[in-house]
């Protein structure tokens, strides 16, 4: 079972909650217990999403670049 990030629309209160998809409808806030929760984009997804570096020396994008001639 999957922990999302949910926020109240209400109250603005940020939680997290344990969901089976089939009740991933059904988030309640446990602080007002509205059932107006949205959830939120995760921090591994945005992660994940960034463009990673080519392959070379590791420290910047240029994978000849001016890190790749031993400076560090």
């Amino acid at each position: 079972m999957p922990i999302y990030e949910y926020q109240c629309k209400k109250c603005k209160h940020v939680f997290e909650e344990l969901v089976r998809s089939s009740d991933a409808g059904r988030v309640a806030c446990p602080r007002c217990d509205s059932k107006e929760a949205e959830r939120q984009p995760s921090v591994f997804a945005a992660r994940a999403a960034e463009p990673q570096a080519p392959s070379g020396c590791g420290r910047c994008a240029y994978g000849e670049g001016p890190c790749a001639g031993g400076l560090g």
